[in-house]
């Protein structure tokens, strides 16, 4: 660093006592040493060059990759300055991210829109990584409606595949599933194209950006779970299938436009198909959950009324009424509510079980209350004090 720093400082010097005419032959002289040294770092090898006419005589520019990376960042911007936090997932269902009880409740569209959706500026930023290298080549090579298909598909069946791994309230947003597909059909235009005759010569440096570009998406994708790996394999394995069956003469031809498609369409029709069992299903969660407000009302309504009895200014056959007139029947209500919930999936229920068992309790400590204030029995009332206790118990299982 030191030399550095008196290398510097002599330059310096040594500008500084030249003459005008030394100044400029220095400045002509740098100049054009830093033309040479431009031109020699932009100038394509023979192969490159090679390389670019392949693709030139395929398209000349890709569309689709774009096209894909701008819908992402108009979703992305749509959840950042939109309504909600990212910190919320109901922020990213809003926008379109696959979530198990809608989805199944007749917006299977979510299987594809979700494929748009990002969590943060990190995924966006890796989605740019893993598809723009590879996408930009891989478009023209394979031709736009093989590639925008096995990508669209491959991500419809890694979403149909993550509604059964995921767990039920799981949000799952990302287009991973697509992105591994088109590396799949990277992978089989690579068996049929490069590793064998006629080979289509791939340079070093496009192999060396699309290696940097998918060493950062796939860091990202192993480092997170916005999909999940099984449902990431199995857009993998469509866009592989799709690529072993319609690229093999990708050397000589463009491949026929409706081989991949086809392929690709097929198997997220079978993914679909393997996921409507799942129509229907409900995350019961929101639901148990006004238990505890309701609890809470007619607790509070009840405790109002024992504190004028103890001023004496209610009797307790009174507060006998308001248990059956009011408090008994709102407990029914909630009960009859979360008895007609169908659908919940079996994880949740050991909750569900929980809340029958608390309504059947509460229902017991009100009723046997109610009796003891009647009576004036404090047996009675006793034992409506234990079964309350037992029944938030319960409770506190269905709402933690």
């Amino acid at each position: 660093m030191v030399s550095v720093f008196a290398f510097a400082v002599l330059a310096a010097a040594a500008v500084y006592f030249m003459s005008p005419e030394e100044r400029k032959r220095i400045l002509q002289l740098a100049a054009g040493k830093a033309g040479l040294a431009v031109r020699a770092a932009t100038r394509s090898s023979p192969a490159e060059q090679e390389f670019h006419e392949f693709l030139r005589a395929r398209a000349r520019w890709p569309i689709v990759t774009p096209l894909l990376l701008a819908a992402s960042a108009m979703v992305f911007l749509g959840v950042l300055f939109g309504p909600g936090s990212m910190s919320d997932p109901q922020t990213f269902v809003a926008w379109g991210a696959n979530y198990t009880p809608r989805t199944t409740h007749d917006e299977w569209w979510r299987l594809a829109s979700s494929a748009f959706v990002h969590a943060g500026l990190f995924h966006l930023v890796a989605t740019v990584a893993g598809l723009l290298p590879l996408g930009f080549i891989l478009e023209r090579a394979v031709g736009r409606i093989a590639f925008a298909s096995v990508f669209l598909g491959s991500a419809i069946v890694a979403s149909a595949i993550s509604l059964w791994t995921a767990p039920l309230t799981q949000v799952t947003l990302g287009p991973s599933g697509g992105i591994f597909g088109i590396y799949g059909l990277a992978i089989a235009t690579a068996i049929y194209g490069c590793l064998r005759q006629p080979r289509i010569a791939v340079p070093l440096l496009v192999l060396k950006r699309i290696g940097a570009g998918a060493s950062i998406f796939l860091l990202h994708t192993a480092f997170t779970d916005h999909l999940g790996g099984p449902a990431e394999l199995a857009g993998l394995a469509t866009g592989l299938l799709a690529g072993l069956v319609a690229m093999r003469a990708v050397a000589e031809r463009r491949p026929p436009a409706v081989r991949a498609p086809l392929v690709a369409g097929v198997t997220a029709i079978a993914a679909i198909a393997l996921v409507v069992p799942l129509r229907g299903m409900i995350d019961a969660r929101p639901e148990l959950a006004r238990i505890a407000a309701v609890e809470e009302r007619t607790s509070a309504e009840y405790a109002a009324a024992v504190e004028k009895f103890k001023l004496g200014h209610l009797p307790a056959k009174a507060l006998a009424s308001l248990i059956d007139r009011s408090v008994l029947p709102a407990l029914a209500r909630d009960r009859a509510r979360v008895d007609a919930l169908r659908g919940a999936p079996k994880d949740q229920a050991p909750l569900l079980l929980a809340a029958r068992r608390y309504f059947e309790l509460r229902e017991q400590s009100w009723r046997r209350r109610a009796e003891g204030l009647r009576t004036g029995k404090l047996p009675l009332l006793n034992e409506a004090e234990r079964t309350e206790r037992a029944a938030l118990d319960s409770l506190a299982i269905v709402t933690p």
